[in-house]
Parts: structure tokens; C-alpha cells; sequence
């Protein structure tokens, strides 16, 4: 009997890549989307909305397994107990597989200020709770930042005079790894909390903002900042770090010869 996933999160960056990879593998896929959609390329949309509820009902019936995608800068614990909620309303245990980021569990936000450095790091955490006490089957994957992310913040700092850098690091990783990995998890059993997954090699931001400035051929100076807060002390000693799983294969240099056509930097 053909396994039907219902993806959130499918029109974003990993969601597109998830996608056509659970099609190929004979999976139906069922994406829910906050506006309604017409079927296309082997993908039933369903209009629905995590942060109301509205639709999610719907979404839900009779999937096999949901693939959690969808995180914003706050409110993910609220939207993965909706799908919860709405999956248990229904009489239903599906998988439910979840992308996290490395660091949620370390990098606490407490204040206000945590909130705006890194809420998206709290965030994700309250979610993984959610899901981990669900009562549901589930996996969790934790992966580092991926390229195309870092990719939009040091494009829109690359049209600054001078760029901002705060004191943190990151391992940066191919969205299409995660991608591939998240669906050899969706396929497979529940597992709990898996391995991490994160990128070959760590860099400083300065780093990355350079080597963005030298693939396309324009320097401009980089304003070294410290990042104040709790949480932002955490960060930048490396808690959204994981050397000992650097599994991932393309590196920042290879990403942005690949995306820029610029020569390959080490």
C-alpha cells in the first residue's frame, strides 16, 4: 500500500527539495499549504494554517507519516501541537519526523534580548518538546545552518558599506544533504533523536562574509561586533556547533562556486 506524507513547510527551501525525492521513492505526498493550491508535479496541496488551526484537520486524514518542515523565528512548539492536536482528533498515529537545529537544547533563551538575538534557536526547541511528548512515533534531526541561508543574510549584508559581523560561528551544510537525509528518516521507522548532521568545516562569520565579497568580486570592509546576551554567549562558543558530526560533504567555498560560478576558494 503506497505511504502517504503529508509535508509542511513543502513550498520553502527544504521543502522543495524533499518533495520530488519522496515522489521518486513512490511516496504520495500531501503539502500543506496556507493558501489553496491546485495539484501539480505529483503533489496534493490542502490549504491549512499551523498558526490558527484552521485546515490542519483536514490535512491530516489519513496520513501515514507527517513531515514537519515548517519554523518560523517564534511560535513552533504552538504549530507542531496543532498538527498533534489535529493527528490525535482523527484517531491517528502517524511518524511524525521533525528538522531541528543543532544547539536547541543548548542555546537557552531567557530574556527578551536571547528572544531577538536567537528566538529562532528557542523556538525550535519548545517544538522538539512538543514532539518528543507527543505521544506520537517520531524522529527528530538536528542539522546546522544550511548555505542557502547564510547565502540570503550575506547578500543583502553584501549591498551594505560596511558589513556587520558578529562574533559567532557556524558549520554550514547543503540544504540538499539534509534533504536527502530527512527522507531516508521518513521512509524508515521511528527513531527518536538521531545523530546530528552538520557541514565539513566550521567558519567565523567574518569568514563566510569574506568569502561571499571574494566569489563576487567586491571587498568591502567587515565591522567586527560582540553579540551581547546569555544566549548569544552560548552561540558563539560554539553551542550551535558539532565538530564531531561534520558529515556534510560541500563546503561554503564549493556552495558559492557552485552558485555564483565563482572559482573554488579553500
Amino acid at each position: 500500500m503506497t505511504k502517504t506524507v503529508l509535508v509542511t513547510g513543502g513550498t520553502g527551501t527544504l521543502g522543495t527539495l524533499v518533495t520530488p525525492l519522496l515522489i521518486r521513492a513512490g511516496v504520495r505526498v500531501r503539502v500543506l499549504s496556507r493558501t489553496a493550491r491546485t495539484g501539480a508535479d505529483g503533489i496534493e496541496y490542502v490549504a491549512g494554517d499551523l498558526q490558527t488551526g484552521e485546515g490542519v484537520a483536514t490535512a491530516v486524514v489519513g496520513v501515514d507519516t507527517i513531515l514537519h518542515l515548517a519554523g518560523t523565528q517564534k511560535g513552533d512548539g504552538a504549530k507542531a501541537r496543532a498538527l498533534v492536536t489535529a493527528a490525535k482528533a482523527a484517531g491517528i498515529t502517524p511518524h511524525l519526523v521533525y528538522i531541528s537545529v543543532v544547539g536547541a537544547e543548548r542555546v537557552i533563551c531567557e530574556s527578551a534580548l536571547d528572544r531577538a538575538m536567537l528566538g529562532y534557536m528557542a523556538s525550535k526547541r519548545d517544538a522538539e518538546i512538543v514532539v518528543q511528548e507527543s505521544g506520537l512515533p517520531w524522529t527528530t534531526l538536528r542539522a546546522t545552518q544550511f548555505h542557502e541561508l547564510l547565502f540570503t543574510m550575506v547578500q543583502a549584508m553584501g549591498k551594505l558599506p560596511i558589513a556587520p559581523a558578529f562574533d559567532f560561528r557556524f558549520q554550514p551544510i547543503a540544504a540538499a544533504e539534509v534533504a536527502a537525509e530527512l527522507v531516508r528518516l521518513t521512509l524508515g521507522e521511528p527513531a527518536g533523536l538521531v545523530p546530528d548532521l552538520a557541514g565539513p568545516k566550521v567558519y567565523s562569520m567574518r569568514e563566510v562574509l569574506r568569502g561571499y565579497q571574494d566569489a563576487v568580486g567586491k571587498r568591502r570592509p567587515i565591522l567586527g561586533l560582540k553579540a551581547p546576551g546569555k544566549a548569544a554567549k552560548i552561540y558563539k562558543a560554539g553551542g550551535n556547533l558539532n565538530p564531531d558530526r561534520a558529515v556534510g560533504e560541500q563546503s561554503w567555498a564549493e556552495f558559492l562556486a557552485e552558485r555564483l560560478g565563482a572559482p573554488v576558494r579553500a
